[in-house]
């Protein structure tokens, strides 16, 4: 039965957020952790010979029951974070790390699972449930099964230590970001900002009873000033409060530098490593990664730098030409590339992407993506009500099959707001798997964005840049919720390989450029038209502006990701900015001034799940490129093409290596052609 005093031990149904208090959260997470143990205790000294249903289903549901309590926790600490909620998430986290180590070091576990892997019985179960045997021997090993006790001491330590110190990089980012604001109140600094960006600015203002304009370093606020605002002295302010946020520099320098944090979580993760017989934290992390191993990985962004920074080289020669040609720019600063870039967008393709605002407001997008994935996977998308939300904007919904069976549910909270944390992501609230009485418990998704808020009482008017972030996002959602596997530990994104996990994600966004797809997902506010031909034919035009620039960036920030957990040496005499400015040396066509501190907020490999893997975001690429390209022979709505793409990738979650999944799909093995192509770059 439930414990009624605490919504988060209901396990039922959807988590009860209107009823979660912070002072739920510990005491919940102590009496999850005691059942769990309990249950650890009885099937591991139960004596009998080890057989799935004796020994990994038990242990299958313990990590469920673990990852349905702390999934609401985790997600309200990252879109409604408060003083009294952080200091109980932290509260938690070593007791998370404790557990955690203790389990996957527990001797008697893994010969659990050896045993059914040497057993009769094992080549009886299904793909799913090897998988996952599999997994679990390469996990435990990973995770210092084998270890001496001195040794494993050692490592618990460091996974306590790394879960704290990931934590409060991560804080450190928010609390900085929060802390900066720029207020307004004469016009004239303001010459050049679109009147969404000014609106939203006015309503920050006035919810906090200010006179004129206020602006922050969140993305609706930052990216729109740096790219229209005509007042130089106002963007380089912006800048350098953005790229030196929890740093050593800036107008916050040293109140939450997360230098020292880097080094010491770079140092722990090399002990890491070493403990369980690697080279460097890179080689550990490949460990788990379609990539065979770091080599591998920078070989793959090596390769793409001859194809891709000729090519960016022209493109800022050209900018820095037109800046001094059109604008008497003498020398052209960090803080000028995102505004002067879009004045030479604007003149070669007359285009703008506050021009195409009013054709995608946020429900007619929603709608039209439903009905592109409906087309494409055979599902329909319902407004689902009655449900309990952590912010009114927040909105739920279901997805059915072709024949009316709940496949999936998931709640979209889009707008950006005070205390919830920059960016946009996928996460899983509840997993698909079969009950023991034979019914499948439907798998539900959150999908969090940041976008530009509605203002007064019109509709949120989203950019195609955030039509696209919706897409993805959207993508690694139906990745979790359409899966068919009945066993949580390879369900949907779960047990898929990090730098395969991005394929659904990038390859939905494709739909976005497509004239049959804008049809279907745009409509201007005041007459539903679609997107004309003449601004598609710009946006196209306009789409590959800048790409090989956008292309070293990635290869740069890759590149020093896996350098940095590879070579790099947290206590010899090259600092973490003197690798950076190597690798930019390398790869980069344009040099940040040096109060740039890029690396403090770079929490997708600090904090983020992505350290030595950040690569992935490319290689992933390749593969959802060569993936539409199938489309693109077949026809972008071809039923039977997208039942394929259904069944092969998305269905099979991570039952089977994503290379499998992947020829299954496609007949071959991926190649870059398709990527370089949809870049521009295929002649270069």
């Amino acid at each position: 039965m439930p414990d009624s005093n605490n919504p988060l031990l209901d396990f039922s149904s959807l988590p009860r957020f209107e009823g979660i208090k912070p002072e739920h959260i510990e005491v919940g997470l102590d009496q999850v952790l005691a059942q769990n143990r309990a249950q650890i205790e009885k099937v591991a000294s139960s004596g009998q010979t080890a057989t799935w249903e004796s020994f990994i289903q038990p242990l299958e549901d313990t990590d469920e029951k673990l990852d349905r309590f702390w999934s609401p926790v985790s997600h309200l600490h990252a879109v409604m974070d408060s003083d009294a909620m952080r200091k109980a998430y932290e509260a938690c986290l070593p007791k998370l790390s404790d557990y955690s180590t203790e389990v996957s070091q527990d001797k008697r576990l893994f010969d659990g699972y050896q045993a059914v892997a040497n057993s009769d019985e094992f080549t009886e179960l299904s793909q799913a449930q090897k998988k996952i045997i599999e997994n679990a021997l390469r996990d435990f090993r990973l995770s210092g099964v084998d270890l001496e006790p001195e040794a494993k001491q050692r490592f618990k330590e460091i996974s306590q230590e790394l879960t704290q110190l990931t934590n409060k990089f991560e804080q450190n980012i928010l609390d900085a970001t929060n802390a900066w604001s720029m207020h307004v109140t004469d016009e004239k600094k303001l010459v050049g900002l679109p009147e969404s960006a000014l609106a939203v600015a006015r309503q920050t203002a006035e919810q906090e009873e200010l006179p004129g304009w206020k602006f922050t370093l969140h993305a609706p606020s930052f990216i729109p000033f740096m790219t229209y605002a005509d007042n130089v002295q106002a963007r380089r302010e912006f800048y350098e409060a953005y790229t030196t946020r929890a740093s050593d520099q800036g107008p916050h320098a040293w109140q939450w530098d997360n230098s020292d944090l880097m080094l010491q979580i770079l140092r722990l993760r090399k002990e890491e490593a070493a403990l369980i017989g690697f080279e460097n934290y890179a080689e550990y992390s490949m460990a788990t990664k379609m990539a065979r191993d770091a080599a591998q990985a920078e070989e793959f962004l090596l390769e793409l730098i001859p194809k891709s920074k000729p090519a960016a080289e022209k493109e800022i020669a050209e900018l820095r030409t037109f800046a001094k040609e059109k604008f008497s720019v003498e020398n052209l600063e960090s803080w000028d590339l995102a505004y002067y870039s879009e004045k030479l967008r604007q003149q070669r393709y007359d285009f703008t992407q506050e021009d195409v605002r009013p054709y995608f407001p946020v429900d007619k997008v929603l709608r039209g993506m439903f009905e592109v994935v409906g087309r494409l996977f055979g599902i329909s998308v319902q407004a689902a009500d009655n449900v309990q939300q952590w912010h009114k904007d927040v909105q739920f919904f279901d997805i059915k099959d072709e024949s009316s069976a709940l496949r999936g549910q998931f709640y979209v909270d889009l707008y950006a707001r005070p205390h919830k944390r920059g960016g946009a992501w996928m996460a899983d609230c509840i997993s698909r798997k079969r009950i023991s009485d034979g019914k499948v418990q439907t798998p539900v998704a959150f999908l969090t964005c940041n976008f530009t808020p509605p203002v007064g009482d019109k509709p949120a008017l989203l950019t195609h840049d955030e039509v696209t972030t919706l897409f993805h996002e959207f993508g690694h959602g139906l990745h979790h919720m359409l899966t068919r596997i009945d066993y949580v530990s390879v369900a949907g994104i779960s047990g898929v390989a990090w730098d395969a996990v991005e394929l659904p994600s990038q390859f939905l966004e494709n739909w976005c450029w497509e004239r049959e797809a804008l049809d279907i997902i745009s409509g201007h506010v005041d007459t539903g038209e679609p997107l004309p031909d003449e601004l598609l034919t710009k946006m196209r035009a306009a789409k590959n502006f800048q790409a090989a620039m956008q292309m070293v960036r990635q290869l740069e920030f890759s590149i020093f990701d896996l350098r940095l957990h590879s070579g790099f040496d947290a206590d010899d005499d090259m600092s973490i900015q003197q690798l950076l400015d190597s690798v930019r040396d390398e790869v980069a066509v344009v040099k940040p001034p040096a109060f740039n501190r890029f690396q403090h907020s770079f929490s997708h490999i600090f904090a983020g799940g992505y350290a030595a893997g950040y690569y992935s975001y490319k290689w992933a690429e390749v593969l959802s490129a060569d993936a539409f390209s199938k489309f693109e022979e077949d026809g972008i709505f071809n039923a039977d093409t997208g039942r394929s793409f259904l069944g092969n990738i998305l269905e099979k979650g991570g039952s089977q290596e994503p290379m499998e999944l992947f020829v299954a799909f496609r007949g071959r093995e991926p190649t870059v052609d398709a990527l370089l192509r949809h870049s521009g770059l295929a002649a270069a």
